[in-house]
């Protein structure tokens, strides 16, 4: 019974829709449908006028699209979509695909104007003589419902889906208007083409395009009829005979529609028994889009490019509008990515630190063109997850900005160091420059106050106190920055910004774009600006660095050349590089680090066993749980951590055996450097060497100014004389003299130094029994021990221990370095 009622009620529906679209048509009077006019008169006559009520204007929402991102030679990373989708024209659908559709869905579609009234008639009559249910849809009316379904999901309305494909006579009403209104806007062909674009094949498959691709691994225009016969088949009920999980049925359904195109003579015999005969297996070759970061081969490089993109406005004023342009919108990104260099770096760290180690070491680099901006690789030493973070396995990039999917950053340690060296050949020294440093080493600590900082700066604290500690022992005195560069003289660079003014050394690290991996600003305490105590990420100190390899041009960072939608260009955002730092300065500066890899803690891993010149920096912090190497040539700058990523952190960087090599202590030197070497060989090989060019004779040496004479002055008079002339100084012994004891006796250097260079005071201890002819003066400008004081007579014997010195000078000399 309860069939019997069902059919008739769709018997009834299918009626009045006929009936309704006869009227309109001004078929009724052809005495076509008079035998039901009895049975539904009234039903047809309330059909007709809720027919003309209803609205009749059609639009189509744009299709989403799958979008791509493509490395720099065009390798495809990964393709964002909210829909497995690629639009396609007309012209690049095979024509048996075209054949095929039309013949199983609606074989008069080329005759008809929307509505099919031949096989509206024959549905009525199957109906009533059968009691099923047969559909009567044209192509056209196809098209109309499930456009209107896609409209209402892409806005999210699941209520206006569910309505758009209802099986009810309001429904049909209005799919028969549209269709009727669809026709007269487009041609047969456009129609066609919006429908092949449209409709679902299956397995996550949307659009004829998408399908062939992810069926057979090719293009829709190079399908095969056995191919174009299957995808067409899949159109009725696609849930439940796609080939990938209902292989039998699809064989079964893509026969029905060889048949079909048989019968209306659209292929040969030959033909149709051939295709018949094929093989899913013969045909079907797997393949699944990239439309995951996880399905990715470089799924750290997809999640940074979707978070970089979701900070363009080009693709939309908020983020929500990014979003949908990048899911929907069929962009294709081509990005900086180098993959050969990325496939290096990978090897590099996973040789030295590999994956999932015992000791939980993670090690991260970053690699980008300093002259650019240009980010060409960064690697880590893990499997990219969504839902684990440890193990190997995470989802955080180490290398990037917490904003680009990156963690809250590592403290960089002595890397910090370069900023201040900047800095301080900003402020008038040179590469022979030297400072008065504290005493630290081993055990023992130098200590410092908050009363040291000038400018108020925040030091660790209100009335807090201030430990450092030395790796290498230094006695205390005078040290030239040139070895305090190579040997990473904590308290050397403390004294260094102390004398330049701690603000100064931080907004030069502001200046050349370094901030925290969180996007704030260096911290203000002593230990997080001098010795590196801030959390940043290894993309930040890259491009930082990049600054020095650049000549002191800083390049905002680029990680995308090209979107193009739709055949055209969407604009970049402007990038433009700035010169933040004095070439001259940039050159001194490089001078330091490059004999930090001739003679510091660069030393075993110099380029191309030294023939390629670099400038580089090692760094350590958190007692040991992050290690550091930064380096650059003027064509490439990679910076590499190599670290205790994961929390709760379970034991410092000594005494572990990673990647089957024990390490006493894993300090920057030991294994961040290393790799730094092996991405950067491999990274520049066939390149040509490019050298760093020369500073100023100015920076290397200073200027030549006249040494005032301040023998036979006190101590503090001498002092203040030449502190007056530009020149720091300090009491450095005691020598034989005719001067009254006690009174200077001489200085060294005398006659001439560097502007702004250290001036040893030396006092008098009375006169001795000989004294030898006036010898020239070395002119150094180093803390050397004097070759000869000011005064022509008195010998310089061993410094005994000095008179006291004003209060904050420094008491002792100290030899210099080899030239750098």
């Amino acid at each position: 019974m309860s069939s019997r009622t069902t059919s008739i009620g769709g018997v009834i529906s299918l009626l009045g829709a006929f009936l309704a679209s006869a009227l309109v048509l001004g078929l009724l009077a052809a005495g076509l449908v008079m035998p039901a006019v009895g049975a539904t008169g009234a039903l047809a006559r309330s059909g007709v006028d809720v027919f003309n009520e209803l609205p009749s204007e059609f639009t189509t929402d744009p299709l989403a699209q799958t979008s791509r991102i493509l490395a720099a030679d065009g390798t495809v990373i990964a393709t964002p979509q909210e829909q497995n989708r690629t639009v396609v024209p007309l012209a690049k659908i095979a024509p048996i695909m075209r054949s095929a559709q039309v013949a199983i869905e609606d074989h008069r579609f080329y005759e008809h104007g929307g509505i099919d009234l031949q096989g509206t008639a024959r549905a009525v009559i199957s109906n009533l003589r059968n009691g099923s249910s047969v559909g009567a849809s044209s192509l056209t009316q196809q098209y109309v419902k499930i456009s209107l379904q896609y409209s209402a999901l892409s806005s999210g309305n699941e209520e206006a889906a569910a309505d758009a494909v209802k099986k009810d006579y309001m429904r049909k009403l209005k799919e028969l208007k549209y269709a009727i209104t669809l026709e007269k806007k487009l041609t047969k062909d456009q129609i066609l083409e919006g429908y092949l674009n449209l409709v679902y094949y299956g397995d996550r498959a949307y659009g004829v395009e998408a399908a062939a691709q992810h069926y057979f691994s090719v293009p829709a225009s190079r399908l095969s009829l056995s191919q174009a016969a299957l995808l067409a088949g899949l159109t009725q009920n696609p849930g439940v005979t796609d080939p990938v999980n209902f292989p039998k049925k699809a064989v079964a359904r893509r026969n029905v529609v060889l048949d079909r195109m048989h019968e209306l003579g659209r292929i040969t015999d030959k033909q149709w028994q051939a295709a018949k005969k094929r093989t899913l297996k013969q045909d079907m070759r797997i393949s699944n889009p990239k439309s995951t970061c996880l399905a990715s081969p470089y799924p750290y490089w997809c999640d940074f490019i979707v978070n970089y993109a979701m900070t363009l406005p080009q693709l939309g004023k908020t983020v929500e509008e990014r979003k949908r342009t990048l899911y929907r919108g069929g962009v294709t990104i081509t990005t900086t990515l180098d993959p050969k260099l990325q496939e290096a770096a990978q090897k590099e760290i996973t040789k030295k630190v590999p994956m999932g180690n015992d000791e939980r070491i993670g090690s991260a680099a970053y690699i980008a063109d300093p002259n650019t901006g240009q980010v060409k690789a960064f690697a880590q030493n893990t499997q990219y997850s969504v839902t684990k973070d440890s193990g190997g396995e995470t989802g955080i990039n180490w290398a990037l900005d917490k904003r680009y999917g990156g963690s809250g950053g590592f403290q960089f340690g002595s890397t910090a160091k370069a900023f201040a060296l900047v800095t301080a050949m900003e402020s008038g020294m040179n590469t022979k420059s030297s400072v008065n440093a504290k005493a630290a080493g081993g055990e023992s600590r130098a200590k410092y106050t908050p009363k040291e900082w000038p400018g108020g700066m925040a030091n660790c604290g209100p009335g807090s106190t201030w430990y450092v500690r030395n790796d290498t022992p230094f006695g205390g005195g005078r040290m030239s920055l040139m070895e305090a560069t190579a040997k990473s003289t904590n308290t050397a660079f403390v004294a260094l910004s102390e004398q330049l003014g701690g603000c100064k050394v931080r907004d030069t690290m502001i200046r050349l774009g370094l901030h925290q991996s969180d996007g704030e600003p260096i911290g203000k305490f002593a230990p997080q600006y001098i010795l590196g105590a801030s959390d940043v990420s290894p993309q930040g100190v890259a491009h930082a660095y990049g600054v020095l390899a650049a000549d002191g041009k800083k390049c905002p960072m680029v990680a995308i050349t090209k979107i193009t939608q739709g055949g055209k260009n969407i604009a970049l955002p402007a990038t433009k590089c700035e010169q933040v730092v004095e070439p001259d300065v940039a050159r001194a500066t490089d001078k330091f680090l490059e004999y930090n890899m001739t003679h510091g803690s660069g030393i075993r891993n110099q380029l191309d066993d030294g023939k390629r010149e670099s400038a580089g920096k090692t760094g350590t912090a958190n007692g040991n749980n992050e290690s550091w190497f930064v380096g650059y040539t003027p064509q490439l700058v990679t910076a590499v951590w190599v670290g205790t990523p994961y929390d709760p952190i379970t034991r410092v960087m000594k005494n572990i055996r990673v990647g089957g090599k024990f390490y006493p202590v894993m300090h920057g030197a030991a294994i961040a450097a290393p790799i730094w070497k092996g991405i950067m060989n491999k990274a520049l090989d066939g390149q040509p060497e490019v050298k760093f060019q020369e500073p100023s004779e100015k920076l290397l040496k200073g200027d030549q100014v006249d040494v005032p004479s301040v023998t036979g002055l006190s101590v503090s008079d001498a002092i203040s004389t030449l502190e007056a002339a530009g020149f720091s100084a300090g009491v450095g012994g005691s020598m034989s003299s005719n001067v009254p004891s006690g009174r200077v006796a001489g200085t060294d250097p005398y006659g001439q130094a560097p502007d702004g260079s250290y001036v040893t005071i030396y006092t008098s201890r009375g006169s001795s029994r000989s004294a030898p002819a006036s010898q020239t003066s070395s002119g150094s400008g180093s803390n050397a021990t004097p070759s000869t004081p000011t005064t022509a007579t008195p010998k310089p014997t061993k410094p005994t221990k000095p008179t006291k010195p004003k209060p904050g000078k420094p008491t002792k000399p100290n030899t210099p370095p080899p030239p750098g």
